[in-house]
């Protein structure tokens, strides 16, 4: 519902700057600062780029210990580290479907494209 309201809040935006609403495609050239080649016309910044949460990466860290009968420790069993990636987030080369906002200045990334 968020992101109905995020497009809705920019078609809003755009159509009082006097400039419509474009879809446009790109692909991911860079990740550690995002970075966004535009149809091989152009390049976006993270500054330029609104990200939706569900395009992030997300990971759940499930370390644990647990007891058991008659261990060297105790009962108690050494950490166990481990983590499980929920969501990848965006990674080099992913094709990502762009929304242009007021004007151009900003674009929102919608999804990624299959």
């Amino acid at each position: 519902m968020a992101l109905a309201n995020l497009i809705r809040q920019a078609s809003l935006g755009a159509i009082e700057a006097g400039q419509p609403v474009a879809v446009l495609f790109g692909t991911v050239t860079k990740t550690d600062t995002l970075e966004v080649n535009v149809e091989q016309r152009f390049t976006l910044t993270s500054d330029f780029l609104i990200v939706p949460e569900s395009l992030t990466k997300y990971e759940i860290d499930i370390s644990h210990t647990h007891s058991a009968p008659g261990g060297s420790t105790g009962g108690m069993q050494p950490a166990e580290a481990a983590k499980i990636i929920v969501r990848k987030g965006l990674e080099i080369g992913d094709k990502v479907m762009l929304l242009r906002i007021q004007g151009g200045r900003q674009f929102v990334v919608l999804d990624k494209v299959v």
